[in-house]
């Protein structure tokens, strides 16, 4: 098969950043499970972060951009 009919692969998190990221900042996110359990949260600039899941704030951050979701 040729390039063009495989599925083109989402981004993935591979590295992870260990940094609080400004939750400010943040627009949205992805739950990733491979090849790293993951979350991904995309910034008001358009760029992905990796972040591990089990870091305090990373909840905080969710919740805060799921009652930014809902209240829109």
């Amino acid at each position: 098969g040729s390039v063009g009919s495989r599925p083109m692969r989402k981004f993935s998190c591979v590295n992870l950043s260990t940094r609080r990221l400004n939750i400010q900042n943040l627009v949205s996110y992805e739950k990733q499970q491979n090849p790293v359990d993951a979350v991904m949260f995309i910034n008001s600039k358009g760029i992905k972060i990796c972040v591990s899941r089990d870091q305090k704030w990373v909840q905080t951050a969710m919740n805060k951009i799921d009652q930014k979701r809902t209240t829109k």
